[in-house]
């Protein structure tokens, strides 16, 4: 009896483990705890902590994360803008569960069932927004305009989802790839252009400043002979005071002066050849003066 009493007390605590184990279960902060009665969603729990169900089939749980998740764009897709030139934007979106009964009957447990759903919505919206664009307002100027245009379409199809859309930002602006090849080359050509506008402009500025080194060396030089010929005058007309006062102190030797830079005027080349007489005056100066008193 004691054994038997023994076993079946045994027996009734593991199954008290059994069922108190499939009947509590602890909620995370991070989670929603969503409550199946029968199959039929009967609580969606909030708050963290230990909670109480009854034990299956009666009744079942099921986490969902209720963190941000991240959605990148699975593809990349050509976009049209206003002015018809064709872009390839990768976007991101930020978005969370805030209402798990609406999400499970929309998309069940599993977010890639969302995500996959969400993905065409948002290319659609961003199409629609980059459409009624240029270029340079989808890069620069209204880039966050966009963005949070596309927020606003998503609003309704998010809340049908169960699900909020937190942000929504554009990763990457470029054009197809045979466009970004023709705007390299076009950029390529603008860059060699401005080059040969640097040299040529570096050319004519060297011919310029040649030019005006020359003019200054010609005015340097000009004046210089000018100074030259100042000195050169000054230093003839002293020579020519001296040699008058010298003159006027003794005739014969200015004549005899004078004789001797004729001789020297015409003999100043080898090759110069003179035929005169003996008795010449040209010769007056070389021949002996006569004695004084004869």
């Amino acid at each position: 009896m004691n054994m038997n009493r023994i076993g079946m007390t045994v027996a009734g605590l593991l199954l008290a483990l059994m069922v108190a184990s499939s009947s509590l279960y602890v909620v995370d902060q991070r989670q929603f705890a969503v409550l199946y009665a029968l199959g039929e969603i009967k609580e969606v729990i909030n708050e963290p902590g230990l909670k109480f169900k009854l034990p299956p089939p009666f009744q079942n749980v099921v986490f969902l994360d209720r963190r941000i998740q991240s959605l990148d764009s699975p593809e990349t897709r050509p976009i049209f803008t206003a002015e018809k030139k064709t872009l390839v934007i990768d976007w991101l979106v930020k978005w969370r569960i805030n209402d798990p009964r609406q999400f499970i009957r929309n998309n069940g447990v599993d977010v890639r069932n969302a995500e996959a759903r969400l993905a065409p919505i948002v290319q659609a919206a961003l199409n629609e927004e980059v459409t009624k664009l240029n270029v340079r307002e989808v890069v620069s100027t209204k880039r966050d305009s966009v963005m949070q245009g596309v927020i606003r379409r998503l609003q309704d199809d998010a809340k049908s989802f169960g699900i909020e859309v937190v942000d929504v930002r554009i990763k990457r602006v470029d054009f197809v790839a045979n466009i970004t090849e023709a705007v390299y080359r076009r950029m390529e050509s603008e860059r060699k252009r401005v080059a040969n506008e640097l040299r040529s402009t570096g050319q004519a500025e060297g011919e310029k400043i040649r030019a005006d080194a020359d003019k200054q060396r010609e005015v340097i030089v000009a004046e210089a002979y000018r100074d030259a010929q100042k000195v050169k005058g000054e230093g003839d007309a002293r020579a020519s005071v001296l040699y008058a006062d010298a003159f006027g102190r003794d005739r014969e030797f200015a004549q005899f002066y004078r004789q001797l830079e004729a001789y020297r005027a015409s003999f100043r080349s080898k090759n110069d050849v003179m035929v005169l007489e003996p008795d010449n005056e040209f010769f007056r100066s070389m021949r002996g003066s006569p004695a004084r008193g004869n």
